[in-house]
């Protein structure tokens, strides 16, 4: 990249009208779920449309590479780090209003999945309670269609706003939307803003039933004092990717810091100063044995950031 780019872009995040926060050389290892990753060029919290579409239409321009973070419960960044700008959604995207007489949610791409389902909790509404637990924001749980094998949140998503530089502010009705597992059709250079979930009321008791349902197999099943990206393999058409794991005899295996966990093997966790490296190489060697034994190929569900 230029000098010439590489100016215009800290023009704009030294510009005191800019709304945002900027930390240039920032460890990305701060803002993931696996408390891994070297630093980004910058990362920025944008706080309002106008910082946010500034800010992706300078690194277009200057040919920088950007992704929106979220909480980053879904991301392995490199131990080198990326060489762009990392950002969140801050103050404008963190609303959460309801509405009595369409019975839906209208809530910001930044707002926390979690609170969302306690907010409809405490006003005796249902529909969210598969999501109970699930970290990660709003715009990260559009994006992935989070949810379990039963449900998911495009199931109940009536609309989805997004931007992007070149065609600015986009609605789309969450029927026209294809949702698949782990994935949706909006485009991947769109950047979510908002969605507006339906719910329906419901006995409290039903509710909290459900939540303590799905929170106790969550407990049950998946290594949740440790820190991890949640599943890294999506999967396979009929199969699940933790048991062709398990089978393979990788359960507990262990790179550094970083180990195939012996309570879910489609989780890797990180028990102590893992880097990316380790954790790949535990990847590697799940896809390697599982194709060997299987002929299946265990394809990603964790997002990359800043691998070669």
């Amino acid at each position: 990249m230029t000098a010439r780019h590489t100016s215009a872009l800290e023009a704009l995040l030294v510009d005191q009208s800019f709304d945002g926060d900027i930390y240039p050389g920032e460890p990305l290892a701060r803002h993931t779920t696996y408390h891994i990753g070297g630093p980004a060029r910058f990362y920025v919290c944008v706080s309002s449309l106008s910082a946010l579409s500034q800010l992706v239409k300078t690194c277009d321009a200057s040919d920088v590479e950007w992704i929106a973070m979220g909480k980053g419960s879904n991301l392995l960044v490199s131990d080198e780090g990326f060489d762009g700008v990392a950002f969140t959604l801050g103050q404008d995207f963190k609303t959460c209003r309801f509405d009595e007489e369409h019975s839906s949610f209208s809530v910001g791409a930044g707002v926390p999945l979690s609170s969302v389902v306690q907010d409809a909790f405490k006003r005796g509404l249902a529909g969210l309670e598969f999501a109970v637990g699930t970290p990660g924001t709003i715009g990260g749980a559009v994006r992935m269609n989070a949810g379990s094998r039963d449900e998911w949140i495009g199931s109940r998503i009536v609309s989805v706003t997004t931007f992007s530089p070149a065609c600015g502010l986009k609605r789309y009705a969450g029927a026209d939307i294809e949702w698949g597992y782990r994935s949706c059709s909006i485009p991947v250079d769109e950047i979510v803003l908002e969605c507006e979930l339906s719910v329906q009321s419901a006995l409290p008791s039903f509710i909290r039933g459900k939540m303590e349902a799905a929170l106790a197999k969550r407990k049950k099943s998946q290594p949740l004092n440790l820190a991890s990206c949640g599943s890294v393999f999506k999967n396979p058409d009929g199969r699940s990717a933790g048991a062709l794991i398990e089978e393979a005899g990788l359960k507990g295996e262990r790179r550094g810091g970083a180990q195939i966990s012996d309570k879910h093997a489609n989780f890797i966790v990180n028990v102590g100063n893992a880097t990316a490296r380790d954790v790949m190489e535990l990847i590697e060697l799940a896809r390697t044995k599982v194709k060997e034994a299987y002929g299946i190929e265990l394809q990603p569900e964790v997002r990359f950031l800043g691998f070669s």
